[in-house]
């Protein structure tokens, strides 16, 4: 039997590496189905949704660095790919997608389902193209492919059912080696030289590192010490260093939590590591920066550069690392060290001496999950309060990864984000956090889990309200509307689902239900009832947040909301004394 355009496809997907496609079949999609099912070689994960596709294929990206892939049947099931797509991209995760189309012969025509997904997709992806001919099939998914690994990225073929179904053409072609090692960046003697002299004529110097830090957080630790240089970092970058890292001062942002923020501002040069930090008003605009990014369009453009270096981290910092005078002087690094501490006290005032009366905070309970999970576990973040607590609460040792949309800013991508990471490696303990909303928005592939024998860990943080709206509405003296979420008993849903299940509303429970939670074998939730009212401070309290807070709190009493205000003030009196 001759080959079809799809079983070349299958094939070259298999010698890019591709292990598992995740989507939902459809009848565009048939003559592809029908070659992962001949090939044997590729696993098709069968999701609830085509976002969660999309999630999952930019997760498991993330978390092996390899290609992963996704598909969607014409019209709407290709559409809905794009929200998970869009973070694969802004994540660099490599991500091959699959938007099968109409038939060939009928583009144009208003058809069924008819969409242009070469168009839509266009911004999202590195390569997009239309696939016309079968003569022309091996060049895109190559190209597709190319494009995927090089950027990283998004590749994207758009694939009409009837050429899916067509006999193959250039066979020898589609055998190309696909795949190659990413070279490495090294800055110019020059620029090396520029950074040296700038970092040995420095007095208080802060370092800056983001994702791009991966593979370097020793020698970074290593050149802090050498400088006497806190550290602090982004959301993506703190699983990277926090791992034996004595100079860690936390993150800044809305996020923030530690001293990362005032080491920023105080110090005379900030060096930013591999890190494109998208949130200019948290970046310091009165001292002399230096960024060392891999990719020259990031140099300057959150905040001016004194000076701009192309280069890999790893590369650059050995380069730099012997032309570096180590400093005696320890004050500035022992100041930044020591207002860290006295704010980790702050920040853990609601983790300790626990109220076994009042409702469980989601601080306590992320700090129980930290505390009990493995060295080696995965977390997935949604969008939210969950990254607050998150950014905050989880520690990033060992070989622990924390992933979520941290770029795209998309809610419910925790679940499905959990279901790619755990699939290439069903023995790591893989853990989703969830937001009550995100997980009503795409609840269904809790199916997928039990389908597929995924043994996910997912916690909810069930607090009956959109929450981070509800922050940024009273930081910004709105008072709340239209935050609330009516909620169901997400243990009783997932019971339903198959999935194991257990509601926790009693704080002096919880140390024993999580432990129960995490021994479960096969997937499992916990649905934790938390504190509705419970605040997450920024790192620095500006005037016009503490005003809109204020308005915000008037507004509630002109409501006759008095008693909303008695349990804001009341349940987070540690926070403000």
């Amino acid at each position: 039997m001759s080959k079809t355009v799809s079983d070349q496809l299958v094939g070259m997907l298999r010698d890019a590496g591709i292990k598992r496609i995740y989507g939902i079949v459809g009848d565009s999609l048939n003559p592809v189905t029908e070659a992962l099912t001949s090939d044997g070689s590729i696993r098709w994960i069968h999701v609830r949704h085509e976002e969660a596709a999309a999630f999952a294929a930019s997760a498991e990206a993330q978390i092996t660095g390899e290609l992963a892939a996704c598909c969607g049947s014409s019209g709407p099931g290709n559409m809905h790919l794009i929200n998970g797509l869009y973070d694969a991209a802004r994540s660099d995760a490599p991500v091959f997608a699959i938007s099968s189309h109409i038939p060939l012969s009928q583009v144009g025509n208003d058809y069924f389902q008819e969409t242009h997904p070469q168009e839509f997709y266009r911004e999202c992806t590195a390569f997009c193209e239309l696939v016309s001919e079968a003569e022309h099939a091996p060049t895109i998914v190559a190209n597709a492919i190319r494009h995927a690994k090089d950027k990283p990225g998004v590749g994207m073929i758009v694939l009409p059912g009837d050429v899916a179904a067509r006999k193959a053409e250039r066979e020898g072609y589609a055998k190309a080696p696909l795949c190659v090692g990413r070279a490495t960046v090294t800055p110019s003697p020059d620029d090396i030289q520029a950074l040296a002299s700038l970092i040995n004529g420095s007095r208080r110097i802060t370092f800056f590192c983001g994702y791009g830090c991966t593979g370097s957080q020793k020698e970074i630790v290593e050149l802090a010490g050498k400088v006497k240089a806190p550290i602090a970092y982004t959301f993506r970058a703190k699983d990277i260093m926090e791992q034996d890292n004595p100079y860690a001062v936390g993150m800044t942002g809305l996020l923030g939590w530690g001293d990362a923020t005032q080491a920023m501002n105080d110090c005379d040069l900030l060096v930013m590591w591999g890190t494109d930090f998208p949130y200019s008003a948290f970046l310091p605009h009165h001292v002399k920066v230096a960024q060392v990014d891999i990719n020259a369009t990031h140099l300057g453009r959150r905040v001016p550069a004194f000076l701009g270096v192309q280069g890999d981290t790893l590369a650059t910092l050995r380069e730099l690392m012997p032309l570096i005078q180590e400093k005696s002087d320890d004050e500035y690094l022992r100041q930044s060290l020591t207002r860290h501490a006295k704010e980790m006290k702050k920040l853990n005032a609601y983790i300790h001496h626990v109220d076994e009366d009042a409702p469980i905070r989601p601080e306590y309970i992320t700090k129980i999950i930290s505390d009990c999970a493995s060295d080696s576990a995965v977390f997935t973040v949604d969008t939210g309060t969950p990254n607050i607590w998150s950014a905050r609460y989880l520690h990033g040792g060992g070989t622990r990864r924390i992933i979520g949309s941290f770029k795209h800013g998309s809610m419910a991508c925790a679940l499905a984000m959990a279901m790619g990471a755990q699939a290439p490696d069903r023995e790591r303990q893989v853990i989703a956090l969830c937001g009550d909303g995100g997980l009503a928005m795409l609840p269904g592939d809790l199916l997928t889990l039990v389908q597929e024998g995924l043994p996910v860990k997912v916690l909810v943080y069930n607090n009956s309200a959109l929450d981070f709206i509800n922050l940024e509405m009273t930081a910004a003296g709105i008072r709340p509307v239209n935050t609330d979420l009516k909620n169901p008993n997400f243990a009783e849903v997932a019971q339903a689902m198959g999935v194991q299940a257990e509601r926790l509303t009693k704080p002096g429970d919880a140390i024993l239900a999580v432990k129960r939670w995490l021994a479960c074998e096969g997937p499992a939730l916990l649905d934790v009832v938390v504190d509705e009212h419970a605040l997450a401070m920024p790192p620095e309290i500006t005037m016009n947040q503490a005003f809109g807070f204020a308005k915000t709190i008037a507004k509630h009493v002109l409501h006759g909301e008095l008693n909303t205000v008695k349990r804001i003030l009341f349940g987070n009196r540690r926070l403000f004394f």
